[in-house]
């Protein structure tokens, strides 16, 4: 007996009826037996927006039915927005999610909640979901008696590489907090016992910035793969990173984007934060006619689909996928040439990266293996 898999992006819908998002890849997404995403926004009319909370919006807690309907039925809510508005916002998004039959992981109301797997069971196949949150303003991590996500904290060092040339660009190190890595691979460990299939989703990355993986995001997808998960999932930078096979274990270091709305107006171009953030991608023009503003290279994203059995996983494939300025998700068909421009991109990024996969055309998707 077998799973048919699929994965997409980051979602967060603003408009008037969510479920309009997936109307290009609702046919897709169908033909799988078991659907995961990443959202990005609070399902709430209610609570306070916290000072830390940078862009942010509420949701509309139709959403929930949206993802549920298209057979994304399991959702990562571990992410640097889960407590944008504090407290009632985290709750009434987990409350819309039950409510709407989607599972939740990655967030609760104490450590232990958040750090909990959700496991589905399909076709007598049983699958182990894992969700940590590398992207943290402050407090929003879960703690023995507060709400929020399950972390997996990093630190940063910054190297001095020419010690005689005073400012002159440093070197940039990064490693896992080592109390959060262990609790997510005893995690790994424990489902590793109870499923036929481990998937890790890891909200982490430099957002915006092309190629580059931080050190902490390999260490920890490596480290993952070696305590059991059998699929490392990546969210959060907005573009695509690289893919890699480790052990025979696929790896993406970003899925991107999927189905996000995000409108600009000029006060928000001239704002102190956002023009920070145009500083990590400095071709990035906003164009306030438009519903996805994102750099150049956030209208390329996946899908990414695979076989799950007892045997494990087989078959991973990549289904292309470009947004334009309706921020809709399409399907790339394979006599369009940008879905060569997608193939060459993941290649490129991955190659960049170093990570030894070479990304190959086959029929109407993408397979990666390892370089030879």
């Amino acid at each position: 007996m077998t799973i048919n898999f699929i994965a997409v992006g980051d979602v967060a819908q603003d408009r008037e009826d969510p479920a309009t998002s997936f109307d290009h890849v609702r046919d897709r997404i169908g033909q799988a037996d078991l659907g995961f995403c990443q959202l990005e926004v609070n399902l709430t009319t209610r609570g306070t927006r916290l000072p830390q909370a940078r862009h942010t919006m509420r949701g509309d807690p139709r959403i929930a039915d949206a993802l549920v309907e298209a057979g994304l039925e399991v959702v990562s809510f571990a992410g640097n927005h889960c407590m944008d508005w504090g407290p009632d916002g985290l709750f009434d998004t987990i409350g819309h999610l039950d409510r709407a039959g989607a599972r939740q992981v990655g967030t609760g109301k104490t450590i232990d909640e958040a750090r909990k797997p959700v496991y589905v069971t399909r076709n007598d196949v049983t699958v182990g979901f894992i969700s940590v949150n590398s992207i943290l303003p402050m407090n929003y991590w879960a703690e023995e008696n507060r709400p929020g996500c399950a972390p997996l904290r990093a630190h940063t060092i910054y190297e001095q590489i020419e010690h005689d040339q005073p400012g002159t660009p440093a070197r940039v190190h990064t490693y896992s907090f080592r109390d959060d890595l262990e609790a997510l691979l005893a995690t790994i460990r424990e489902v590793r016992g109870k499923a036929d299939i481990v998937v890790l989703s890891h909200h982490a990355g430099i957002h915006f910035v092309p190629a580059v993986i931080p050190d902490y995001q390999r260490e920890v997808a490596h480290a993952a793969i070696d305590a059991g998960a059998d699929l490392v999932l990546g969210s959060h930078a907005h573009i695509l990173k690289g893919i890699e096979v480790y052990k025979g274990k696929t790896i993406a270091y970003s899925m991107a984007n999927f189905a996000i709305d995000l409108r600009m107006d000029e006060a928000h171009a001239k704002s102190k934060g956002f023009r920070e953030i145009q500083k990590l991608n400095p071709d990035w023009v906003p164009d306030f006619g438009s519903r996805y503003n994102f750099p150049p290279g956030s209208e390329m994203s996946m899908m990414l689909e695979a076989r799950f059995s007892k045997d494990g996983v087989s078959d991973v494939r990549l289904v292309p996928i470009m947004i334009g300025r309706d921020a809709d998700p399409k399907i790339v068909p394979s006599d369009h040439p940008d879905f060569e421009r997608i193939r060459l991109y993941l290649q490129s990024i991955s190659d960049r990266a170093e990570l030894g996969s070479t990304i190959s055309a086959d029929g109407d998707v993408y397979r990666v293996s390892l370089s030879q």
